[in-house]
């Protein structure tokens, strides 16, 4: 169980990278961002790797807590779409993108798995929305993966561009 001051530093680290990313993250300028020394993160994280994987965990603990009041039932991608293209979620949305490409980028790194776990959330939750009958079937799977190609899709959009009306008629077909 993580000490009082790690989860301290750990949420101060998180609003860091939120913020300033998390690819060129440095520990000495993060350190004296959030009221620390390297000495400190080091020895509470291990390593710099350690420090990232932990606010990959962070980060997608987020991710998982705002998507569990999404729902279930008709309507989930657009509830989802209103979920992803809101502005307050922006920061966590890069974030969530940077750490989804340096994850494909280097496979072995901190990074690991970061992709591949953010889609099988994503697909969970889609899945949980589908009737029961077409839940467990090819058909099922193939339909989320559809709807999640879209979203993603539609998210790259909105983050490159801010194009908020254009990308949300293409969402809604």
């Amino acid at each position: 169980m993580p000490s009082a001051r790690e989860t301290e530093l750990l949420e101060a680290a998180y609003r860091y990278v939120l913020t300033h990313g998390l690819a060129d993250v440095s520990l000495r300028p993060l350190a004296a961002a959030i009221g620390s020394s390297t000495r400190v993160l080091l020895y509470l994280f291990e390593s710099k790797d350690g420090l990232v994987r932990a606010l990959l965990a962070r980060a997608r603990a987020d991710e998982l807590a705002l998507l569990d009041g999404i729902g279930t039932g008709p309507g989930v991608v657009e509830r989802l779409w209103e979920w992803l293209s809101a502005p307050t979620h922006r920061p966590l949305l890069t974030l969530w993108l940077e750490a989804y490409a340096r994850s494909l980028v280097e496979p072995d790194g901190p990074w690991a798995g970061f992709a591949r776990a953010t889609v099988e959330d994503w697909l969970e939750v889609l899945r949980a929305a589908q009737p029961e009958d077409v839940r467990d079937t090819a058909e099922g799977l193939a339909a989320r993966t559809r709807e999640l190609a879209l979203l993603r899709g539609a998210l790259l959009d909105l983050l490159a561009t801010g194009e908020a009306e254009r990308v949300l008629s293409a969402v809604r077909g």
